[in-house]
């Protein structure tokens, strides 16, 4: 005897197919005319506001996402991150390590992952990214090797040329070369940023080109890109974040042209208005107060500001290799050797090479 559920059925596989329409529900027709496998697309901006749709073209400049009839598009500095659709398990994970900062998490979650099974280039894109950007912070980090990071980043780049971490990669192509002392490499990688759609990284490409002459000890030009942020009228938090890190750059470039009193102004304004939390910001500002105070002949006030980014922003590694640096310098001038020894001691383990 067939069941009630088994009679019913056996009704409806009967029926001629324009009967059979008539009698379903219009919500049960809708579902029968969707496509089994809808792209679903989900980005995050930078505002922290997420959107849902089909990413329908990806460019370096950003990305055009789908919803219903509308289009809209996203310029790639606007952009925190994609969760596309077929992205495996290990790529979620591993991306929200490494926005996280947990770099050797993040790898251990994408090493498992094969970029050739995966079923859409932009799951491809975002793979070979994510590899590329932890091993470059690794290296900055002093846990793996800047050239070989250098390496993958350019292949990443070169393989995947429209993709809207193309600007991103140029950035991060600049940190390492500053940190391997080639400074006008890194110019080359922080200019090609103006190229960017994005103002916001535009404007930071300046700020960069400033740190690059810092690098080359330049502090007129230096002062002159940094002026160049600081007049700005900031349009957004990012951009007025960016100007405080381009005063702790006026800041050093006139402790280099040995303008102590006025570098010092700048950075005790900046701390008493400092967010402890971020690490690259108060990092690079204390080591522009030891250079104010080197400046101005005070050893002492130099080795404690120096000391505030060893001992409490440490996880920001260039900021933290410079003041190690100064610290192995200035620590005999105090009659504190040992002290020297232990700095460098910790700078050779941590940042080889530097």
């Amino acid at each position: 005897m067939l069941s009630k559920f088994n009679f019913k059925r056996s009704i409806l596989m009967n029926l001629p197919l324009n009967s059979l329409t008539t009698r379903l529900s219009p919500f049960i027709i809708l579902l029968m005319a969707t496509p089994a496998f809808a792209q679903l697309d989900r980005l995050y901006d930078k505002a922290e506001d997420n959107v849902s749709g089909t990413i329908v073209n990806v460019s370096k400049d950003g990305v055009s996402l789908k919803r219903g009839d509308n289009t809209q598009e996203f310029q790639s500095g606007q952009i925190l991150k994609i969760l596309f659709e077929g992205d495996p398990p290990a790529l979620t994970k591993g991306r929200e390590f490494a926005i996280d900062g947990q770099f050797d998490q993040a790898l251990s979650e994408l090493k498992t992952i094969s970029i050739d099974g995966l079923p859409r280039d932009v799951n491809k894109a975002e793979t070979a990214y994510y590899l590329a950007y932890c091993e470059a912070k690794l290296a900055l980090a002093g846990k793996g090797a800047k050239d070989d990071a250098v390496r993958k980043l350019l292949a990443f780049a070169s393989t995947y040329q429209q993709s809207w971490h193309f600007y991103e990669a140029a950035r991060l192509l600049g940190d390492l070369s500053l940190a391997l002392n080639n400074a006008d490499k890194a110019l080359t990688y922080y200019k090609s940023l103006m190229n960017a759609p994005s103002a916001n990284t535009k404007i930071e490409s300046v700020y960069l080109q400033g740190l690059v002459n810092l690098k080359k000890q330049q502090s007129g030009a230096a002062s002159t890109e940094f002026d160049k942020v600081i007049g700005l009228k900031a349009q957004s938090a990012e951009v007025a974040r960016i100007q405080v890190l381009a005063k702790a750059g006026k800041a050093l470039a006139l402790a280099q042209s040995k303008k102590g009193a006025e570098s010092l102004a700048i950075t005790n304004a900046l701390i008493s208005e400092l967010n402890p939390t971020d690490v690259e910001m108060a990092a690079r500002i204390y080591n522009a107060q030891g250079a104010g105070f080197e400046a101005s002949g005070d050893t002492e006030g130099a080795i404690l500001a120096y000391l505030h980014t060893h001992l409490m922003f440490s996880l920001q590694p260039d900021a933290h290799a410079e003041a190690l640096q100064r610290l192995v310098e200035l620590w005999p001038t105090v009659g504190k050797p040992e002290r020297a020894a232990q700095a460098r001691q910790e700078l050779q383990q941590r940042y080889p090479g530097f």
